[in-house]
């Protein structure tokens, strides 16, 4: 089968192809033919700055062929997605049973890679928020694979202004298509009116505006890899607090509720209420030219590869 690696960092340009046998399922674990591979920030990241090469994991969806011992609830020929810790950009990978979850009738791979993982890290930021009906709600990253759910989140769980905050002017007419009342740049030296809710996906130097931009009282979620500092003198002004948020906590300690938002999701989609957009499909072998797009902030959606 096809797989892209890298054995370097470098960016982009460091991940190749190489051929290598199917791999094995070993004991909970499920072999899947994949149909549609999610690119995120975090593994385009990853290939450009981490300390050391690792498989190229992520969010798939496919077809299962074959199952490992003990497994339950699935079967070959069923259609899931889920998380791949190993190496998952391919055209075979093998799926955890406790990451994967069924594809419903209706909905494609692509649907799948562009709603699950992305939906669920949204709408657990904003829950980690505890937001109230009527409050208003900015989003960072709007145009993002999980920016532009998270924007349509906040409206379906009753929020009363919802502002996109991008940093190319050029992604406005997108964000606004999906619900934004309003939509701020980065480099603008005012946010416009204080917001209760920042759902930041950017950190680094961006969490100071982000900080600014919170009424009193208001909270941000920070979910981004980017890292960053806040003073603590900002947040005691106001009486303003920063909430972490991490999907991988909540999958493994509670799966339950990791379970809800999967299926609150696809009920959303099921319903024409959530949107999931896809910006781009690029071939496995053009997996270098997707990281680009990622790294280029140029995406308005999902970018996903297909094998």
């Amino acid at each position: 089968m096809r797989r892209i690696r890298y054995e370097h960092i470098g960016g982009p340009g460091a991940l190749f192809q190489e051929e290598v046998p199917v791999p094995e399922p070993g004991a909970g674990e499920l072999l899947v033919r994949i149909e549609a591979i999610g690119v995120t920030l975090p593994v385009v990241r990853k290939v450009r700055e981490g300390a050391r090469p690792i498989p190229l994991g992520g969010e798939l969806a496919g077809e299962v062929v074959r199952v490992g011992e003990g497994v339950s609830g699935y079967a070959p020929g069923d259609r899931v997605t889920g998380l791949c810790f190993g190496h998952g950009y391919a055209e075979y990978a093998l799926l955890n049973t406790a990451m994967a979850s069924p594809i419903p009738a209706g909905a494609t791979a692509k649907d799948a890679v562009a709603l699950v993982r992305s939906g669920v890290v949204a709408l657990g930021a904003l829950e980690a928020a505890r937001p109230e009906k009527g409050e208003s709600v900015l989003v960072t990253a709007a145009a993002s694979g999980i920016g532009h759910l998270a924007l349509q989140l906040a409206r379906l769980r009753g929020a009363s202004r919802v502002v996109a905050a991008v940093g190319d002017p050029a992604k406005a007419d997108f964000v606004r298509s999906l619900g934004a009342d309003a939509v701020v740049t980065y480099v603008q030296g005012s946010w416009g009116e204080p917001v209760d809710i920042v759902l930041d996906a950017v950190g680094g130097e961006l969490l100071t505006p982000a900080v600014k931009a919170l009424a009193p009282g208001g909270r941000l979620v920070a979910y981004s890899s980017g890292g960053g500092t806040i003073e603590a003198y900002d947040l005691l002004v106001g009486g303003k607090s920063v909430i972490g948020f991490q999907v991988a906590v909540v999958a493994r300690t509670q799966p339950q509720r990791y379970a809800g938002w999967i299926e609150e999701l696809w009920r959303l989609f099921g319903e024409g209420a959530l949107r999931p957009a896809v910006h781009a499909e690029f071939a496995l072998a053009d997996a270098a030219r997707a990281h680009a797009t990622i790294e280029g902030r140029a995406n308005q959606g999902k970018v996903v590869l297909v094998p």
